[in-house]
């Protein structure tokens, strides 16, 4: 749990640095301004900088609770091949400074969380291993983390959108893992699924699945929309320039870049961002929609509160949505729309998760005792 809230912070703060166009501010790494992360003078704690070197930090420490998450799942058994991984990341990081300098910052990378990953080896405690699912999903976890700091250094090293896309969709594919990790360590999520009456397992589940996969697209048009770095591309809503499908001629879109307050000689609006943002309203009344079959299929079942949960995420979500565009795409509004996206994908997958196992009971269900009698 304490894994989960540290990263649904990271997501919140990588939110902020887009919200704030802050993700060029420290323009190395994995140095910031020529200095060790870790040693960076206050004097360049300001405006930008400070978000974007906070949230390195706070991927960092995401970073080693991860690792110590892994050991701690993989149990005693998890020693050996954490030091060979952590082993050859540094032996890597070595070869990478003497053959290939210009790539250095990948260099002084792989030391470093080699060097991480050594030190969690090291631990000597004896404990067991947990079950063999909730293994494998710690060390999804510790490839996805490791991953997500390159593809974000990677980012700042080439200065590729698209790299920002992918890194900024793995951080709700990890979020999740790490939430769904943090249910299964418990009994919670078996003996609630064993205890909830369904009458419909198997139609709620598809609701589920159709519910959680449309979030998640959802997410990634989101993303997609936030690293094309050209402010809104439709400043108005419920309609688009005034209508319901804006138009997307060579005059429309001279008239709309006259229109915008944001600077727009170097990076004016496309036919293609109006699309994008018009492809994620249309999303979400689909998301709308779907959510509203789940609730009325789950009315009167066990799953119903966390339906309702959900819904009431999903309401928020589309209220932010349309106050992101009502206050000029504001930081702290975008921000909280982008962490309500986070916690709905995160809530849909976890009934995805908790419905299998409800499937083993409905309310008209009942348990036949079965007398002793001599063999035959």
């Amino acid at each position: 749990m304490l894994t989960a809230l540290a990263t649904l912070g990271l997501v919140g703060l990588g939110g902020v640095v887009t919200s704030h166009e802050a993700g060029m501010a420290v323009p190395d790494w994995p140095t910031s301004y020529g200095y060790n992360m870790f040693a960076l003078p206050m004097r360049f704690w300001k405006g930008g900088i400070f978000y974007e070197h906070t949230h390195r930090l706070w991927a960092t420490l995401v970073g080693l609770l991860v690792v110590l998450l892994t050991r701690w799942l993989g149990g005693f058994e998890s020693r050996r091949p954490l030091a060979l991984i952590g082993g050859a990341e540094v032996l890597a990081g070595i070869a990478v400074f003497l053959f290939r300098p210009e790539l250095k910052a990948t260099g002084h990378f792989l030391t470093g969380i080699g060097g991480v990953v050594l030190m969690a080896a090291l631990i000597w405690t004896r404990n067991g291993s947990s079950q063999p699912g909730l293994c494998k999903m710690g060390w999804l976890a510790f490839f996805l983390v490791q991953l997500q700091g390159l593809l974000g250094g990677l980012r700042v090293v080439l200065f590729k959108d698209h790299i920002g896309i992918l890194h900024g969709t793995l951080a709700q594919i990890f979020f999740v893992l790490l939430c769904l990790i943090a249910v299964r360590t418990g009994g919670w999520w078996e003996q609630t699924g064993l205890r909830m009456p369904l009458v419909d397992p198997v139609n709620l589940r598809r609701w589920a699945f159709l519910v959680t996969a449309l979030i998640f697209c959802q997410l990634l048009l989101g993303a997609s929309m936030r690293h094309q770095h050209a402010g809104l591309a439709i400043r108005d809503f419920p309609l688009a320039y005034g209508k319901i499908w804006p138009a997307t001629d060579s005059e429309s879109l001279a008239r709309y870049n006259s229109q915008r307050v944001e600077t727009t000689v170097s990076n004016p609006i496309t036919a293609f961002e109006i699309r994008l943002q018009m492809a994620h309203r249309a999303g979400a009344l689909l998301v709308l929609i779907a959510v509203a079959g789940f609730l009325r299929s789950a009315r009167g079942q066990g799953v119903f509160k966390g339906v309702l949960v959900l819904s009431g995420l999903v309401l928020l979500q589309a209220t932010l949505g349309a106050a992101t565009v009502w206050t000029n795409k504001a930081a702290d509004v975008a921000t909280g729309h982008v962490l309500v996206g986070a916690l709905s994908l995160v809530t849909g997958a976890v009934l995805c998760m908790i419905l299998p196992c409800g499937s083993l009971r409905s309310p008209q269900s009942t348990v036949v005792p079965v007398e002793s009698g001599p063999a035959h």
